[in-house]
């Protein structure tokens, strides 16, 4: 049996998360283009994902 895929995906905010590449996108969410085991893309978000603070908050502070 195959390994499943799964997607880096992000919202609008810059929230990262992961999400199965058999499904469809929620709303809200975009594909970043990579994709990979769940471990390959949990650790491609914790490289990415340097700054916790959604998009408004860091815009709003500074």
């Amino acid at each position: 049996m195959a390994e499943p895929r799964f997607l880096v995906v992000r919202n609008d905010e810059e929230q990262y998360s992961i999400w199965s590449a058999d499904r469809e996108l929620p709303a809200g969410w975009q594909d970043t283009g990579f994709a990979g085991s769940r471990e390959e893309c949990l650790a491609h978000v914790d490289e990415v994902w340097t700054d916790m603070r959604p998009r408004s908050v860091r815009e709003a502070l500074s």
